[in-house]
């Protein structure tokens, strides 16, 4: 059985895969708002080559926060927003925790554009926080 394993509103996509996660987090920047419907995006990070998709997926790429394009890959028949391939991260898919079969398998442990988070978000202790997107790891 796939280790993340989901899909859209309507069943018309799904997508697996049994990698490890990159990481997991949430984003609160003004784009994964908007793209969301949400105050932020939850999100598990995947190698790309590891991600098996089932159906037509459209794209909507734009330029976000960190300056650099993101590609929105959703369902075409009802629009659920499923995962993201970000330039600056080409080898990672971004899986939208809320389209996985189970999302209680993701709790993000990094916050990345916390100075765009709404007045009210209430960041766990523990989990790592930056106001902007921090410098790559090693």
């Amino acid at each position: 059985m796939p280790r993340y394993q989901g899909g859209c509103l309507c069943g018309a996509v799904r997508y697996a895969s049994e990698a490890d996660p990159i990481f997991s987090g949430a984003c609160h920047c003004r784009d994964c708002q908007r793209f969301t419907g949400s105050a932020f995006a939850v999100v598990v990070a995947v190698p790309r080559d590891s991600l098996r998709v089932e159906g037509d997926t459209a794209r909507f790429t734009c330029i976000c926060d960190s300056g650099q394009p993101i590609h929105r890959m959703f369902c075409p028949t009802c629009g659920s927003g499923l995962y993201d391939i970000a330039e600056i991260m080409p080898q990672a898919a971004m899986l939208a925790v809320g389209t996985l079969d189970d999302p209680a398998l993701v709790e993000p442990s990094v916050h990345v554009y916390c100075i765009r988070a709404q007045p009210w978000v209430a960041f766990p202790d523990g989990a790592a926080k930056f106001d902007r997107m921090p410098p790559p790891g090693p």
